[in-house]
């Protein structure tokens, strides 16, 4: 159980910060860049679910709120998995650690969304309603807290959960679909026009 009785601890003054096995390093260090980007994905979704408690009831939008704050719970053992790297003979089930069932339910949910949306005939731009639009900028935070990621493995491989990766892989594309659903499942979606400004 988690208890904070104290906000502020003074000891990362120095740039120097503790990951959750007590280990001190830099605040840059790609581990700690890894949850913060998490961190900052889980605040963009907090947006997402704010907006889609603001939609009418009976909207497609409205019926996301739901599944958006489950998410959330996710994004923080996302965050949990990733401050702890993975010891050497580290015994299953002895922290927390990402699994590929919480893997498995996002693409269960791309599934179920994306059934029944039209094909689409151009690249979409980030917009449409206003919780669509949250829901982009939400995206493309997961997009750079996978590529953070990506670069974390490259370099800790061992002691990095690789089911991290696939699961923000997916959280993004299943927050494609989602923006999708809350354009009145595609039809407010705003298509790319190539060259839409171009005078030659």
């Amino acid at each position: 159980m988690v208890k904070l009785n104290r906000i502020y601890t003074k000891t990362g003054d120095s740039g120097i910060t503790g990951l959750g096995n007590g280990a001190r390093v830099s605040k840059t260090d790609p581990r700690v860049e890894s949850y913060g980007e998490v961190d900052e994905a889980n605040a963009a979704l907090g947006l997402c679910v704010a907006a889609a408690q603001a939609e009418i009831a009976g909207s497609p939008g409205a019926t996301l709120g739901e599944l958006l704050a489950s998410i959330r719970h996710d994004l923080f053992d996302v965050g949990a998995d990733l401050c702890c790297p993975i010891e050497p003979g580290e015994a299953p089930h002895s922290r927390l650690r990402v699994s590929s069932a919480q893997t498995l339910r996002l693409e269960r949910e791309i599934d179920r969304w994306n059934h029944d949306l039209p094909p689409l005939t151009s690249f979409v731009l980030p917009g449409g309603s206003g919780l669509a639009a949250h829901l982009h900028l939400a995206r493309t935070v997961v997009r750079r807290a996978e590529r953070r990621v990506v670069a974390l493995l490259s370099s800790e491989t061992a002691r990095t959960n690789a089911e991290v990766l696939r699961y923000l892989n997916r959280l993004s594309d299943l927050l494609f679909v989602l923006s999708r659903v809350a354009n009145g499942g595609g039809a407010g979606d705003v298509l790319w026009i190539p060259g839409a400004n171009r005078t030659k």
